[in-house]
């Protein structure tokens, strides 16, 4: 999922910061544009390189505080893959993760809106090869049987678990779609170890078939 940016794209960075939103590589996020600042961030974006970074408010901030309100330095970058300008300006967006990035620099240009100097963020060599694979192997099983418990969107949960090109892929994708409080999505855009994030992944389908029990899906 990760992709390769040129490198004035990270130099010069747009960052939309936002109340416990976190952006994990392969979700989506839809998004409603409405300040003049992000207007402004998004017409600049469409023009350019398409990519912004979410940046996640720290807890007790909703982004409407005076000056640069504090924001966690991991971040989820996004593509701009469907917009909508509407007459009076405002845009509907919808976002996909692309990557991990590192604010390593807060800019002070002339901007209505912030934009930060960042490094994408690779996967760490894990030292657990073989939890790797079996992590992946798990994963696949566990959603399928978490499928067979859904009313609706089973089949795509089948078809999500196996269209990654990678396991560490593949964990993404699943804890993008199903994961949703903001504290473990933080965990999980921060953690480079794919095992780990295989792990988070497995406990968390494991979790939803317990509370669908008893529909006979409850993993050993």
């Amino acid at each position: 999922m990760r992709e390769e940016l040129a490198p004035e794209t990270l130099d010069r960075l747009a960052i939309f910061p936002l109340p416990n939103c976190v952006l994990l590589p392969g979700g989506l996020l839809p998004l409603h544009v409405f300040e003049p600042r992000y207007r402004e961030m998004t017409r600049d974006c469409l023009s350019g390189s398409r990519v912004m970074a979410i940046a996640r408010l720290r807890p007790g901030l909703d982004g409407n505080e005076p000056g640069r309100p504090a924001v966690y330095p991991h971040c989820g970058l996004g593509r701009i893959i469907a917009s909508e300008e509407l007459p009076d300006g405002r845009f509907h967006i919808l976002l996909r993760g692309v990557a991990r990035v590192h604010i390593a620099e807060e800019l002070h240009e002339e901007r209505l809106y912030r934009q930060v100097r960042a490094e994408l963020l690779d996967d760490q060599d894990t030292r657990r090869p073989e939890a790797v694979q079996a992590g992946y192997l798990q994963l696949v099983s566990l959603c399928d049987r978490l499928a067979m418990c859904l009313d609706k969107g089973g089949d795509q949960l089948r078809e999500l678990v196996r269209g990654q090109p990678s396991a560490a892929e593949t964990a993404d994708v699943i804890t993008a779609a199903l994961v949703t409080d903001p504290d473990a999505r933080q965990t999980l855009l921060e953690t480079l170890d794919p095992a780990d994030r295989l792990a988070h992944a497995i406990a968390h389908v494991g979790r939803l078939l317990c509370e669908l029990a008893p529909c006979g899906s409850v993993p050993n």
